[in-house]
């Protein structure tokens, strides 16, 4: 069993070169396996998901051909918040990655705090995706009822994840690779229809785009309420520094990652939605229906619609599997600095901290009886108190980095193999970004009670945590 502890963040100063320093942690004991090509992939496609495919629309309803632009927003406050992870996990990684990076920074207070919510968000959205899967496949085999379907997803990924890290890293390489392959697909269709080069189509030009109100047929009112639409699609891109601590050399293996995913994805992104705007008008757009089956369907694909329901059925079976994997290394994170019951150390043969998992999935099969049992009430209840702990996330990576930026360059500036843009300026930005977005969600009908839900469990988090620092002072 492994209890050691990483050290506590000790006062700067100067110190032999010999010395350790205090951004060191104790080794890791989890077992390697993951290669550049799982983490690259894993960068490209953890945040690939069903939000793109299917949520994308909600999107395009209120903010019409602008919701590229509120792509562009979205997806810049993303790729800022990525850059930052990147930066402080090439610099020291850990499997806790943020919740460690946080505790450095900011104090035990908010390692706790920013662990305990990432990981309360993963098991609750567990039941989200193992139900949204199991829903497919019902569809494709009505004899086996749903709740079968979930008992076999849940089985198989952790089975896979109780084995060896690298059954995890497999796993998402091939589910990653058919996402980014089906975006690619849609992206050379979709641009080849607007020019008129398929069969049985007129090009297009940027009539769709002018057209129908306009690029903004609802103004900047609808750009904002877009990004308020799509922001939370992101979410995904944490587990790639999470998942570097178990690859061979993780600085490097994070840092090529990052630099590689950050890009790609604001393209796969803005570019899809440009194509589906620009292919066909917004208002054909059909409510609750993927718009990429729509725009499929348009250009003469067959079985457009069952193709995507594949896609969408291995996005979600992706997002079951790397969450279970983010769940249980940052819950294992928290065992190792005292933060969680330290039964979870256990680790096996192969590296494998299997306590840390059963714990996750558990909590995870609570999740999915209270989706299937009770979806508008208690489940729903517990959805939105996860629904933006995303943001309060997001908003400790960028304070933590700020802090640790400094204490970088004082004591390892070798280590910044990876470094943030615009330092610290646009450090400050993002986080004036998300307190905005935080701000308008207050402000929008539908986005309020997620809010405060959130909010609510975050200051339980917030309460349990200063209660422990104030009981570590005492002591």
């Amino acid at each position: 069993m492994h209890d050691q502890r990483p050290s506590e963040p000790e006062r700067l100063g100067s110190a032999p070169s010999s010395a350790p320093s205090p951004l060191d942690s104790a080794p890791e004991p989890l077992g390697g396996g993951l290669t550049q090509r799982h983490l690259t992939m894993l960068g490209l496609g953890g945040v690939i998901g069903a939000g793109l495919f299917v949520g994308s629309g909600a999107g395009i309803a209120v903010a019409g051909p602008g919701i590229v632009v509120s792509y562009l927003i979205a997806g810049a406050l993303a790729m800022c918040v990525m850059r930052m992870l990147g930066e402080m996990s090439a610099a020291m990684p850990a499997s806790g990655s943020f919740s460690v990076h946080a505790e450095r920074a900011l104090g035990r207070w908010a390692g706790f705090s920013a662990g305990w919510l990432y990981w309360f968000m993963l098991v609750v959205v567990l039941a989200v995706e193992a139900t949204g899967a199991a829903r497919i496949a019902n569809g494709w085999v009505p004899g086996v009822p749903q709740w079968a379907w979930v008992l076999v997803f849940m089985l198989v990924f952790t089975g896979a994840n109780l084995t060896s890290v690298k059954n995890f890293g497999e796993f998402e390489f091939w589910f990653a690779t058919l996402k980014v392959f089906a975006i690619v697909a849609f992206l050379i269709l979709g641009t080849l229809a607007v020019f008129g080069l398929l069969p049985d189509t007129d090009p297009v030009g940027l009539t769709n785009l002018t057209g129908r109100g306009g690029f903004l047929p609802h103004g900047w009112q609808g750009v904002i309420s877009g990004v308020l639409a799509v922001v939370f699609a992101f979410g995904g891109l944490e587990v790639v520094t999470i998942a570097a601590a178990e690859s061979d050399d993780p600085a490097r293996a994070v840092s090529r990652a990052v630099r590689s995913a950050v890009y790609r994805i604001l393209f796969f992104y803005v570019g899809s939605m440009a194509v589906i705007v620009a292919v066909l008008p917004w208002t054909e757009q059909k409510p609750g229906a993927s718009p990429y089956v729509t725009v499929l369907d348009a250009i003469g694909v067959p079985s457009a619609a069952q193709i995507m329901n594949i896609v969408v059925f291995v996005a979600l079976l992706s997002a079951l599997n790397a969450n279970l994997y983010g769940a249980s290394r940052m819950i294992f994170s928290l065992a190792e600095r005292r933060e969680a019951p330290q039964a979870l150390l256990k680790v096996s043969g192969g590296g494998v901290p299997r306590r840390a998992v059963l714990a996750s999935v558990a909590f995870g099969f609570v999740s999915v009886l209270l989706n299937l049992k009770w979806p508008d009430s208690v489940f729903l209840y517990m959805l939105n108190s996860v629904g933006a702990v995303l943001l309060f996330v997001w908003a400790l990576i960028a304070a933590s980095q700020l802090r640790l930026r400094r204490r970088i360059e004082l004591e390892a500036p070798e280590r910044l193999v990876l470094r943030m843009w615009g330092f610290p300026w646009l450090t400050w930005v993002t986080l004036a970004a998300i307190a905005a977005v935080i701000g308008l969600m207050l402000t929008d009908d539908s986005a309020r009670p997620q809010l405060l839900w959130s909010a609510g469990a975050t200051a339980v988090v917030l309460a349990f945590a200063g209660v422990r620092e104030l009981r570590a002072r005492r002591g």
